[in-house]
């Protein structure tokens, strides 16, 4: 196990009626509160009425940046800047989902960034402070309502970067399943791939001595993989949204990365390709994330066996400990598409004439990936195996 520093300061509030926190909540930072959300989802489910009732009941001054993209664009957090400044906003409130919350997070750093805040995702600037910012979660999915981390998207240089900072850690995080009830099931089926990823991303991992860490990575995708067919069987099932709302916090709030350094590379590689084509990021991991597994087998290959075992009930009996990794990723291949998720990058219309640019977007600083370093050839390899 690693050293670490463990360190999270939002406040999670959890369940169904914790909307109504938001009245002692949002007082705490001011009365002008900027809403930011996406394409009006949460106009026809209710929760922007019951928005904005609370924040009337505490007399808030609220102004709304609407129209988050699903992949949040610069173009968006500008616009969300300028409202910050020129209102003198005291309060960033996102509700929606991933997206919603990583441009939210955005906006709430770049209101304290004299440039342009793409500076501060391509790393030639680090963030010097951020407005307070707030969430009201409507999507299981990213994590990004209990972490520091956010994406966004430069359509017009077709770059998708990740970023982060202690800056933007969300003061506080509403969680009702309730919220979540509305999703069609292709959005839940993404938000279940993108919470298994990011657990993939934390478990393939070279550090030993790690019991605990596999073990939560293990009982998450365990109850994810049990819930999420019962969840797809009855999209309004408050409990089975519970869980599944309630793993999405827990993978990227730190816990699982804990004494361990975590590989990312699939990410980077989904990001290039939506960065290209627009696609949802959980479609894109979904076809992705299997076709790594196969390529970086051989750099662990215990670890493969151990995720087979623990994860998919694997029987080792009479075979390699190549045979039972393999199975454990064919295992996972049929998984997904058993909830319904793409497999191919075909099924995106994305063919052979894409890659070379894609792996441009990828490499951008290099070679990455900490399970197992992909050059530029492992890169190309790895969406091919995936078209």
């Amino acid at each position: 196990m690693n050293t670490f520093t463990f360190y999270n300061p939002t406040t999670l509030h959890f369940g169904q009626g914790q909307l109504e926190k938001l009245t002692a909540e949002v007082p705490k930072y001011g009365k002008n509160v900027l809403l930011v959300y996406g394409g009006g989802s949460i106009k026809q489910n209710g929760i922007y009425s019951n928005v904005l009732h609370l924040l009337k009941g505490i007399d808030a001054h609220v102004f709304e940046l609407s129209g988050v993209e699903p992949n949040p664009r610069l173009t968006t957090v500008h616009r969300g800047v300028e409202l910050c400044r020129n209102q003198n906003i005291d309060l960033v409130l996102a509700v929606g989902g991933g997206s919603v919350i990583d441009c939210a997070k955005a906006i709430a750093v770049g209101a304290k960034y004299a440039g342009d805040f793409w500076d501060i995702v391509t790393r030639k600037a680090s963030p010097t402070g951020a407005l307070p910012l707030g969430t009201v979660l409507t999507i299981a999915a990213t994590g990004s309502e209990m972490n520091s981390g956010s994406v966004i998207t430069n359509w017009e240089t077709k770059e998708k970067l990740g970023w982060g900072s202690p800056f933007a850690f969300p003061k506080f995080s509403i969680l009702d399943p309730a919220h979540t009830t509305s999703l069609p099931e292709n959005q839940t089926v993404y938000g279940i791939v993108d919470i298994m990823s990011h657990v993939f991303e934390q478990y393939f991992h070279h550090t030993t001595n790690t019991p605990l860490q596999d073990g939560f990575c293990e009982t998450i995708l365990r109850t994810v993989i049990d819930t999420a067919p019962r969840l797809l069987q009855d999209l309004e099932n408050l409990e089975e949204r519970a869980t599944i709302l309630y793993s999405g916090t827990m993978v990227l709030n730190g816990t699982l990365s804990m004494g361990v350094r975590g590989d990312w590379a699939t990410h980077n590689l989904e990001h290039a390709v939506s960065a290209v084509h627009d696609i949802p990021h959980g479609g894109g991991l979904a076809i992705l994330f299997p076709n790594w597994m196969t390529y970086t087998l051989d750099a662990n290959v215990p670890r493969f066996k151990q995720f087979a075992q623990r994860v998919f009930d694997i029987d080792a009996s009479s075979k390699t400990d190549r045979q039972v990794a393999e199975e454990g990723i064919a295992a996972l291949r049929d998984f997904l598409a058993s909830i319904g998720a793409p497999s191919k990058l075909a099924d995106y219309d994305i063919d052979e004439s894409s890659i070379e640019v894609m792996a441009d977007k990828a490499m951008i600083y290099g070679d990455f990936g900490n399970f197992k370093k992909l050059s530029r050839e492992d890169v190309v390899n790895i969406y091919r195996m995936s078209l």
